[in-house]
């Protein structure tokens, strides 16, 4: 008999106020390997808000998130932990080599190495090209990335789709549906409507 799977990341009774405006109170959630989970919600819902309480930027003010069973400040979570944010936080001055590189140097190395992550991301002519010199969608492309040469079980993504054509979608959509495969877990922010075969999506919505 199969051994059942074992939840890594658990939201309890999470509540978020801003501006003495409730965003979401007594949230509950569970994610196991292989899973993604997708906030929906209007502009202004919590969405945000509650990717920034799952990577530990802000407190909830009410409940407590868990990774591996214990509080997340208390534990090994970091270390797990990727997240990539609405904006591309790559550094423009630098070039995309440079970029990956600061990456790597700050995380251990995960399953692709520099190049790779280049050619799947289809920049692989790109290394000594300054971010700068870069479209909005090659910045994301690059962004992204970096999820891809660093060892992390939890991917967090605000608005990963942001400045991507279909294709680009399309890829970073394949690159999400191999990182479940391999047990993996992805927890997202998106106006897209996601398309990943085989991937068990929970959804919560905010609004």
């Amino acid at each position: 008999m199969a051994a059942k799977p074992t939840c890594l990341l658990q939201g309890a009774g999470l509540s978020c106020i801003r501006d003495d405006r409730v965003l979401f109170e007594g949230l509950a959630f569970e994610l196991f390997p292989g899973q993604v989970l997708l906030l929906e919600g209007k502009n202004g819902s919590g969405k945000t808000s509650l990717l920034r309480i799952l990577c530990g930027f802000r407190e909830p003010d009410a409940g407590q998130v868990f990774w591996r069973g214990e509080a997340i400040n208390d534990g090994q979570y970091y270390a797990d932990m990727a997240y990539v944010g609405h904006l591309d936080g790559v550094k423009k001055e630098l070039t995309v080599l440079e970029n990956l590189k600061v990456s790597l140097a700050l995380g251990r190395s995960g399953q692709y190495s520099i190049q790779q992550a280049l050619t799947k991301v289809h920049l692989a002519d790109y290394d000594d090209v300054l971010v700068q010199a870069l479209s909005a969608g090659q910045k994301r492309r690059l962004s992204l990335a970096r999820l891809l040469i660093t060892q992390n079980i939890v991917w967090i993504l605000d608005e990963p789709f942001t400045s991507l054509d279909k294709q680009g979608i399309a890829l970073i959509e394949s690159l999400m549906s191999e990182h479940c495969a391999n047990g993996g877990m992805i927890v997202l922010t998106s106006h897209h409507d996601i398309e990943l075969h085989g991937v068990d999506v929970q959804r919560i919505n905010l609004s």
